[in-house]
């Protein structure tokens, strides 16, 4: 027998050996992750969870994930691609944010090491790649926050990053750190949460060699390509189970920050065999404003959807996503060109080509698809106005009513996956003060089951500050679905009065900002509904209204 028949195969490692590797290497995503998290300086992050952590083969193929936020993930192979053009060597480490060249919008940052863990014959090779991506609350631009309604242009958004060596062969790139820094508010707390994400990658170097040397390099490597292939067939037979078929359906964002004009979202789905073509021809050109998004935007979107409709519990690596092609015309909402703006493209626009998906593969398979749940992120940014702050937060809603029970009451949705700022944390960190956090009532579309309710959150602003807001659905409601009934829709009020969907607004101290969230859409007839079921409800302050007045 030769020494390369030998070598471990994809096809050699026994189903258990599998199983134990696809777990430990979703566990160095997940170290890297908590991590990140512990070492964060900024609620944003070390709080609320705004970040992500992932696992690369050499070949830029997504291996394994923690479970955190579907927009980054889905859209980090790009920026691993967009590394690998640039001749990375062992020790260094990418910095990069421009959402035309692997980013997502500017406040997303992420950080891509070479990994080449020391091992033998092998060592000073790179065999994969570690992805952190966190979203900063400040990238500079013209707004703190760097989260601005009305930027025309991606310079308006802040600090641009192509892939740029941070570490150049395990040396430090100070110009390149005082380069970040000097563009950025609140230097302090930025250099903090890069310092974490630079840990993070750290971390999955050390964990990575661990486990060359539990199982030996080449089984690791072998048990990349096993992964990967046991998702692929996976998610292949689960799409292979569905109806073949072109399903359509179209949806709209509720004006860009310039215009107050409806702009559409079209798509076609086509299931063939073991394969899904998503194509957003159709879809409006894009815009003048900022929900402008990137391609990997839209695919991130995409490969949520499908894995929602088949098996969520299918490994998420780079095998998911090989059934799946998606395409937008160049120069669309879905595929802009520089430099267009796309800060709001990540956190809204994501959400509705995720609801528009979502529509057409109903037709196909309406047992798991639930109704409309808030569809937005509802972003709020407040930075004080001498750059000593800036709080960012995406505020919980209403998650869609589903075939077989109600939707979940104040919920992150869709593309996110983020927790809340604490009270306490925000009080403490920043000049911010909560004068009210609690459900909407009767926001939950009726149905059988009904949909979800989303959330009422109200903060006084005690400095002189600037405030963003980037939210939809707030002329048309989340649908309900088989005969349920729409959600409500959200509404933003300054001092008590009501504001634009997408606004940025300087106020003075003592200044309330309210931020009243969608609900969920219901499924089902309405009368079909449980008496116990609505009487609870009632109990709980969810429903206030009589069925007659409903």
């Amino acid at each position: 027998m030769t020494t390369n028949q030998l070598q471990p195969t994809a096809d050699s490692i026994d189903p258990v050996t599998l199983e134990v590797l696809r777990n430990q290497l979703e566990s160095v995503a997940e170290e890297m992750g908590q991590t990140l998290i512990r070492g964060a300086y900024s609620p944003n992050i070390k709080e609320r969870r705004d970040c992500s952590t992932a696992l690369f083969d050499a070949e830029g193929r997504m291996i394994a994930q923690a479970e955190h936020i579907p927009v980054h993930l889905g859209a980090m192979p790009a920026s691993v691609d967009a590394v690998r053009e640039y001749d990375p060597k062992p020790g260094d480490v990418f910095v990069l944010n421009d959402p035309f060249r692997g980013g997502t919008h500017l406040p997303d940052v992420t950080m891509v090491s070479p990994l080449a863990p020391p091992n033998g014959d092998g060592e000073g090779e790179i065999v994969g790649y570690a992805v952190s991506r966190a979203h900063h609350a400040d990238v500079g631009g013209m707004t703190p926050g760097s989260m601005p309604a009305g930027a025309r242009e991606i310079y308006q958004e802040g600090l641009r990053l192509p892939p740029t060596r941070l570490v150049d062969g395990g040396e430090p790139r100070e110009d390149v750190r005082a380069l970040i820094l000097a563009n950025v508010r609140n230097a302090t707390e930025r250099r903090a949460d890069l310092r974490a994400q630079l840990a993070a990658n750290e971390r999955a170097e050390d964990r990575l060699a661990a486990l060359f040397n539990e199982h030996g390099r080449e089984t690791v490597l072998a048990g990349f390509d096993a992964v990967i292939d046991y998702s692929h067939e996976r998610i292949a037979d689960e799409i292979d189970a569905l109806p073949d078929g072109s399903y359509q359906a179209s949806d709209v964002l509720e004006g860009d920050g310039i215009t107050d004009d409806d702009i559409e979202i079209c798509v076609t789905v086509t299931i063939d065999g073991e394969s899904i073509d998503v194509d957003f021809s159709g879809t409006d050109d894009q815009l003048e404003g900022n929900l402008n998004a990137p391609l990997a935007v839209a695919k991130s979107a995409t490969y949520f959807v499908v894995r929602c409709v088949t098996d969520p519990e299918i490994p998420p690596n780079h095998g998911c996503y090989g059934p799946v092609s998606v395409h937008a015309p160049e120069g669309s909402l879905l595929n802009p060109e520089v430099p267009a703006a796309v800060v709001g493209g990540n956190v809204e626009t994501s959400q509705r080509v995720t609801d528009v998906v979502f529509t057409a593969l109903a037709e196909a398979t309406p047992e798991r698809v639930p109704a409309q749940s808030q569809g937005t992120m509802n972003n709020l940014t407040i930075g004080g106005r001498d750059s000593s702050f800036t709080y960012y937060e995406t505020i919980a809603g209403g998650f869609g009513a589903r075939a077989d029970r109600d939707g979940m009451d104040g919920v992150q949705v869709g593309m996110t996956n983020t927790l809340n700022t604490p009270i306490e944390s925000l009080e403490t960190e920043y000049p911010l003060r909560i004068d009210r956090y609690a459900f909407r009532a009767d926001s939950g579309g009726r149905g059988k089951f009904r949909g979800g309710l989303g959330l009422e959150r109200t903060v006084t602003v005690e400095t002189d500050a600037t405030v963003s807001l980037l939210t939809e659905r707030r002329r048309h409601a989340p649908r309900g679905v088989a005969g349920g009934e729409n959600g409500a829709t959200g509404e933003n009020l300054i001092d008590g009065e009501p504001v634009a969907a997408k606004t940025t607004v300087d106020v003075d101290a003592g200044t309330t900002v309210t931020v009243r969230t969608p609900g969920g859409g219901g499924h089902g007839d309405p009368d079909e509904r449980d008496p116990d079921a609505l009487e609870a409800d009632r109990a709980a302050g969810k429903r206030t209204e009589s069925d007659e007045e409903a």
